[in-house]
């Protein structure tokens, strides 16, 4: 199944193609043929049944609704309005910028595209290399995987039954703690660099940046206010997102007519099939792969069974981290959680801070090479050839490295916010 898979990845097929592939022949190898199909469509059809998942179309829909208008402009301004002035502010302010676009959006790629597009320009024009602006631009915008609303905790708290409110809140604090070491890293970049700083805005600018974004920012207020305050479920705040986005932009900004709504819908609908698509094969795979009693295997051969709490995170993050490097991150997500399940359960480990490990490690390995997804959305937006896109991300890979590394060793750092919010 994997050399399959692998293969078919190598002739360039879409990631759905080869675990399609992969898992169907899996299945005719172990039912000796395909008499009993059957079963495995009700799998696959189980796998997009659960009701949480109607939260990612909304979320997919609402992030295409801001991208499009005007949200990420306003965000940006105001951020650039406060920091820009500083040493390194525009490095700073590009990140912090893609850090509040991930919090309204969900979506690394729409990130890329809302924050990359305007900024990449002024990165390049105050000094900055371009190797570094792609690179600071691709992994800023894998924060949107931690800072709900993130698709990632969606999928995962499906598959693993994990509560996504929980996951939720869980991710706010790691996110902040890696826009926190990604801004040091710029300030040092641009002192080392010698980078000029912009213009230091006034007061009145300030109030003026502040008011045109203050819109915008009410989008975590919803997600995290209305979650936190139990005014409405996880998949509930994906809806009102959607609605607000809507008379955001199309009534207050008035950025959008009625007329680019069918383009709209049609780009979410078709980002919403791929990842369904890949949802409902992953389940199929994992399903397979579970009968074939694979994670048993797997599990006792590198001896996870004798780990403790903090071996099994370790091996977690390993095993994620690397696959991630070449595989579609929900697809990471579908087939290895249920391998690690039994070893997580056996350990005692709390499922959401896994769950904030794993979707970290999802993070990383969109923005690592060869195959980051976030990568080829870069090379898409900006034109640039794959060796300069990849070539300034080795820093922030280490960066993200010991941001997992911190919340293996201080548990606290992502579920502070949880048992306050929920225990």
């Amino acid at each position: 199944m994997m050399l399959i898979m692998i293969g078919l990845l190598l002739l360039g097929f879409p990631m759905m193609v080869p675990l399609i592939t992969g898992a169907v022949v899996g299945f005719v190898m172990m039912f000796d043929g395909f008499g009993q199909m059957g079963t495995f469509v009700q799998q696959m059809m189980g796998g997009i049944r659960p009701a949480s998942l109607i939260a990612v179309p909304m979320f997919i829909l609402a992030a295409d609704i801001m991208t499009r208008g005007q949200s990420a402009d306003r965000l940006i301004n105001m951020v650039m309005a406060f920091i820009g002035h500083v040493k390194g502010g525009l490095a700073i302010s590009t990140a912090t910028s893609c850090t509040l676009f991930g919090a309204v959006s969900g979506s690394t790629q729409a990130t890329v595209v809302a924050v990359g597009s305007p900024l990449r320009p002024k990165l390049l024009k105050a000094g900055y290399s371009d190797s570094f602006s792609l690179a600071l631009i691709i992994n800023s915008s894998d924060i949107a995987f931690l800072i709900p609303p993130s698709i990632g905790f969606i999928i995962y708290g499906v598959i693993s039954e994990t509560s996504i409110a929980e996951l939720f809140i869980a991710g706010i604090g790691p996110g902040i703690m890696i826009l926190f070491m990604f801004s040091i890293y710029c300030l040092i970049y641009a002192h080392i660099n010698k980078l000029p700083t912009e213009e230091k805005s006034t007061w009145g600018q300030r109030a003026v940046a502040m008011r045109e974004a203050l819109w915008p920012l009410f989008f975590p207020v919803i997600i995290v206010g209305g979650i936190y305050g139990g005014i409405f479920s996880p998949t509930e705040a994906a809806a009102v997102c959607v609605l607000y986005a809507f008379l955001l932009e199309f009534v207050v900004f008035r950025s959008l007519k009625l007329a680019d709504i069918y383009r709209i819908a049609k780009s979410t609908g078709l980002i919403t099939a791929v990842v369904f698509i890949l949802v409902a094969v992953g389940t199929g795979f994992s399903w397979i792969i579970s009968f074939a009693q694979i994670p048993q295997a797997i599990l006792d051969s590198v001896g996870i069974s004798d780990m403790g709490p903090v071996g099994v995170m370790i091996t977690i993050c390993v095993a994620f981290f690397i696959a991630c490097m070449f595989v579609d991150p929900i697809v990471v997500i579908l087939v290895l959680t249920p391998i690690f399940a039994p070893a997580i359960q056996a350990s005692g480990l709390d499922p959401v801070l896994v769950g904030v490990l794993i979707t970290l490690q999802v993070a990383i390995g969109s923005a690592t090479p060869p195959f980051g997804c976030d990568i080829f959305t870069a090379i898409a937006i900006f034109k640039r050839p794959y060796l300069e896109v990849i070539r300034g991300t080795p820093p922030f890979v280490f960066m993200l490295i010991a941001a997992a590394g911190l919340l293996i060793a201080f548990p606290q750092i992502a579920l502070f916010l949880r048992d306050l919010a929920f225990r």
